[in-house]
């Protein structure tokens, strides 16, 4: 096993750790743990809401999710020789939940968590359906996620991390900052707002303190988005095997990681959409000097998959077109379409038993594949949803003889305000 240098006590808060790490990002967050290249090493996950969300059967802790304070990051850690220019090379050698701890209070030891926001506190893809706040938990066993909230579903998981990335320098985190500001204000009392610009509450900076602690916490950007630096970007395909270049912004490149997922759809449409949870990463990292002009890369990470996802060989799938609900047509609008296309999967999976949170949570949390079928064919963009039938254990495709009707079982756990 590689050495652990970015240790997490399972009975401690974040904040209470050896090491404590970061929520939000700043160049003036200071490197906890150092590497050299070549080097391989070892980082535990803490789940993005740090042991807030439960192992029942009430939706409450997702209503009340404490968002301020996500999301809970290991690192950063410092690259010895990676300067502003670089590409930095991370290598993801094993991913997986907290290791040895297969029962216990946080998500990861042997379970972990879907939900779906309520709108006033975050939204989802498509809270305009959906609201209220839900909770789906998932069992592991083997490698394989089954939920009492969602029968007659098991599926491998495909365990990566949501969100990795580097430390943006100043000039760039201002850059973020105003754009982002500027599209608040184009409606700023919207709800879900459009973006969420600095909150000094809740923000953890690492071994920042005081006048510099105020300081950066008044400009340390949320970690909620994907941006150039990588962050959030919840791509499912970061798995064991991946080999990520990010580019670097400040010396040491400062590495950051954490949200794992079990699980994940493309999309992660409910928002807290994955199977969440806490765990592990077993990195190696290389730097490419100057790689960030010798391959043009400078508002993005660039990455190649690794091979171990599951093999689905059979899939069931659906369309979506620009057109609203109501009938509007939209101009090649990529974003409703999918909409569409998940909204099409949901109605169709209902007609076996299921709820519609229910088929939700399916898409979220399954590794469903999304893609942009049509992005030219004026004025309809077309969207498609493609669900692995062998994930059921029933037969998902349509036939002269109906659908089979299973037993919903308990149904999701749903909270409003």
């Amino acid at each position: 096993m590689p050495e652990v240098v970015f240790p997490l006590d399972s009975t401690k808060s974040f904040t209470d750790q050896q090491i404590v790490g970061h929520n939000r990002w700043h160049p003036d967050v200071p490197a906890q743990v150092h590497v050299r290249p070549g080097d391989s090493f070892r980082v535990h996950c803490r789940e993005w809401f740090d042991g807030a969300i439960h192992n029942d059967d009430n939706a409450d802790d997702i209503r009340d999710a404490p968002l301020a304070g996500v999301h809970v990051l290991s690192g950063p850690i410092a690259v010895e020789g990676a300067e502003p220019g670089d590409l930095l090379i991370v290598d993801i050698l094993d991913v997986g939940p907290i290791p040895q701890e297969d029962s216990g209070p946080l998500a990861g030891q042997g379970w972990g968590y879907t939900g779906v926001f309520a709108t006033q506190n975050g939204g989802g893809f498509l809270t305009e359906q959906f609201p209220d706040a839900y909770k789906v938990i998932w069992d592991f066993t083997g490698g394989v996620a089954t939920s009492r909230h969602v029968p007659h579903v098991a599926f491998t998981g495909i365990v990566h991390p949501g969100l990795m990335g580097t430390a943006p320098s100043a000039a760039l985190l201002a850059k973020w900052n105003a754009r982002e500001q500027a599209l608040i204000d184009t409606n700023p009392t919207r709800v879900p707002p459009l973006a969420l610009p600095p909150l000094p509450d809740s923000a953890i900076l690492g071994s920042l303190s005081g006048d510099a602690f105020t300081r950066a916490a008044a400009e340390a950007a949320r970690t909620a988005p994907p941006r150039e630096n990588g962050g959030n970007q919840d791509i499912k395909n970061l798995t064991k095997g991946t080999r990520v270049f990010y580019p670097v912004f400040v010396s040491g490149a400062n590495l950051s990681m954490g949200d794992l997922h079990f699980s994940q759809g493309d999309g992660e449409i409910t928002f807290c959409g994955a199977i969440e949870m806490g765990g592990f990463m077993d990195l190696r990292v290389e730097v490419i000097k100057g790689g960030m002009a010798t391959y043009g890369v400078s508002e993005n990470a660039i990455f190649m998959p690794g091979n171990v996802d599951p093999q689905y060989s059979q899939w069931i799938a659906f369309s979506g077109t620009s057109v609203t609900l109501d009938g509007e047509q939209r101009y090649l609008d990529s974003h409703l379409s999918y909409q569409r296309a998940c909204l099409h999967a949901i109605d169709y999976l209902t007609t076996f038993g299921y709820s519609a949170i229910q088929a939700y949570m399916i898409l979220g949390a399954a590794p469903i594949e999304g893609r942009l079928s049509g992005v030219v064919d004026i004025p309809n963009s077309c969207s498609t949803v493609y669900i692995p039938t062998a994930i059921f254990d029933f037969p998902v495709a349509p036939s002269s003889a109906g659908p089979v009707r299973i037993d919903p079982g308990m149904g999701v756990p749903m909270s409003s305000f």
